[in-house]
């Protein structure tokens, strides 16, 4: 079993968040974070690196591009017991990413005010946060990945004990991932299927 080295922390409801960082920090594990979440954490006086500086890439596009990058996902989704990964991983400078703790932009939120537009609504569909919990989710023989703010004493207390956290918690947590992912995705389209296209200005013309 590795020992973590290293987490992404990247949230919406950033709840308890301080006290999770302050514990993985204190047990030598390097922060990665990106906006807000990366500035709470400084705030409270924790040591973090930007994505942007990790990867050498700056977010870019309003902030629709930022976590999207090779050696983002490829960190998280190299096999650890994989030679030919871990060979790739070292020939591309490619440093594991062992807990991924996301949530997502809060669509229902914002749909559900009455004056919501399609275009804020479509601004608020969460394109990274996803893709990092998907591809830390199929990968949870090695990621730990984190949607909720409950599950972190759990998280600490293992790595605490043994330097990582148990697979069948990998697992669990990984199930978890699905099954946010999957009401998140039904949210969305339940909410455009009710769009009127024909009236929508945002819609009208090219």
């Amino acid at each position: 079993m590795n020992k973590v080295e290293r987490a992404l922390i990247s949230l919406t409801d950033k709840s308890g968040i301080e006290g999770f960082a302050k514990e993985l920090a204190g047990l030598g594990v390097e922060i990665l974070s990106t906006g807000g979440t990366a500035k709470k954490l400084r705030d409270s006086g924790l040591s973090v690196k930007d994505v942007s500086e990790f990867t050498g890439f700056p977010e870019m596009l309003d902030g629709r591009v930022k976590t999207l990058h090779p050696l983002v996902h490829g960190g998280i989704l190299n096999q650890r017991e994989n030679p030919d990964h871990q060979k790739q991983c070292a020939d591309n400078s490619i440093k594991p990413i062992d807990i991924v703790a996301v949530n997502l932009y809060a669509f229902e939120k914002t749909v559900a005010d009455p004056n919501c537009s399609l275009e804020d609504a479509i601004e608020n569909i969460d394109i990274g946060g996803p893709t990092l919990l998907r591809a830390s989710a199929k990968n949870f023989r090695d990621v730990t990945v984190i949607v909720d703010p409950a599950d972190y004493p759990q998280v600490i207390a293992e790595i605490k004990e043994t330097g990582n956290t148990t697979l069948a918690t990998r697992f669990r947590l990984a199930a978890k991932v699905f099954q946010l992912t999957s009401t998140y995705d039904t949210t969305i389209s339940a909410w455009l299927d009710k769009v009127d296209v024909a009236s929508n200005p945002y819609l009208s013309g090219e």
